[in-house]
């Protein structure tokens, strides 16, 4: 019983894909999670929808050391896979904005798909497992539990990173690469909102929304932001979180579809100032953004300075973030193991044979929107495909 031709440590998106993928090869497989049941990031994905792919992946979607390294997974394992194993079982999903699929149901719909089709395979599961040890000896990996031993010439490593630890994430997943000679890049933090100076311009306006761009080192995304209490979140902000680094400036436009420049030539001479961003804006930002003084002023008073400041502070606001809300607020989690040492088309260590890292512990980080699912199900279709 405790000879297996695979163990997959790790019940989440990758472990589960790369499990049913081996076990249909006619691979014995063993899964051992420390949860109680597989998939608990996949439950609460997407608000408990699973945004579970998105129809236009590219490898221009991940970032990573080796900006080639998910090419071969990505382009064995398309979104038309995903779609097709959801309309086999039956599981009703949508499209939505930025070419996001999601489940239109729950997605418990897909975790109890893979659990179900997995243990048609045959796959045995071990959940609520402490993993205390993985050793090689000989061909045989020896992956020690709190209560037994299991060995396999076989291990796939599909432990996630270190965000959402309030659903269990932790780092093990590291500590296990290290053990074999793998090096770690830096994790951090990503697709997480992010924290403002306790004095920044835009504070106390918990609860606004508005659509805006975001720019930092090179990168800019436009989409819905949020003030928060801490400082400011929404899709528009997870998405500069991958880029953007401690210390660096964010330019945040928050007029990106209309130019108050030309509102403010078109309005006339008369109107005040304040009524022109009051168009635009709700009025606690409105305030905020524009100083009382020179929102008294008619158009035809501002002056060249003025119309620079005004720029500035809707089209061109410029602040330093304090930092991010952590690891508990991260979606994803950026860095992980070095893909140096790992091929691209299995996803097995070059420093050790046998052994296999799939998912978020790699240093793979996906844009929002799907993306991060998706590798989960790729690379672990590339280990299960040769274990």
């Amino acid at each position: 019983m405790n000879q297996h031709d695979v163990i997959i440590l790790g019940a989440g998106a990758s472990g589960l894909w790369a499990a049913l993928t081996a076990a249909k090869r006619g691979r014995t497989v063993l899964v051992v999670d420390h949860a109680r049941k597989a998939g608990r990031k996949i439950l609460i994905a997407g608000g408990g929808k699973c945004n579970f792919t998105n129809i236009d992946i590219s490898p221009a979607n991940y970032h990573c050391k080796n900006r080639h390294f998910c090419k071969s997974a990505l382009a064995r394992f398309s979104p038309r896979h995903m779609v097709e194993y959801l309309s086999l079982h039956e599981i009703p999903w949508e499209e939505r904005e930025h070419s996001q699929l999601f489940c239109t149901r729950s997605a418990a719909d897909i975790t109890e798909a893979l659990y179900n089709d997995c243990l048609e395979h045959n796959v045995r599961f071990l959940f609520s497992e402490q993993i205390t040890s993985v050793q090689k000896k000989d061909d045989l990996f020896d992956v020690q539990l709190t209560d037994s031993t299991h060995q396999a010439p076989s291990v796939i490593v599909a432990l996630g990173g270190s965000a959402w630890p309030q659903v269990g994430a932790t780092d093990a997943g590291y500590k296990i690469a290290r053990t074999f000679g793998h090096k770690i890049i830096p994790t951090f933090p990503a697709l997480v909102p992010l924290m403002m100076p306790s004095n920044w311009k835009l504070k106390n306006l918990s609860g606004i929304a508005l659509p805006v761009t975001i720019s930092s080192n090179g990168k800019q995304f436009t989409e819905n932001m949020l003030f928060t209490h801490k400082g400011i979140s929404g899709p528009v902000v997870l998405q500069i979180s991958a880029h953007w680094k401690k210390g660096d400036s964010i330019e945040i436009d928050l007029l990106p579809y209309a130019s108050i420049e030309e509102s403010i030539k078109e309005a006339g001479s008369k109107p005040l100032l304040k009524t022109i961003v009051n168009r635009h804006f709700p009025e606690r930002l409105a305030s905020a953004l524009i100083r009382q003084e020179l929102g008294e002023k008619q158009l035809a008073q501002l002056s060249k300075k003025d119309m620079q400041e005004i720029h500035a502070s809707i089209h061109a606001f410029n602040v330093v973030p304090t930092g991010t809300e952590g690891m508990k607020k991260a979606e994803a989690t950026g860095g992980g193991v070095d893909t140096a040492d790992i091929s691209s088309k299995t996803m097995e260590s070059k420093l050790c044979k046998g052994l296999y890292f799939t998912g978020e512990v790699l240093d793979v980080l996906g844009d929002l929107g799907g993306f991060n699912l998706h590798w989960a199900w790729a690379s672990g279709n590339a280990a299960g495909e040769v274990v």
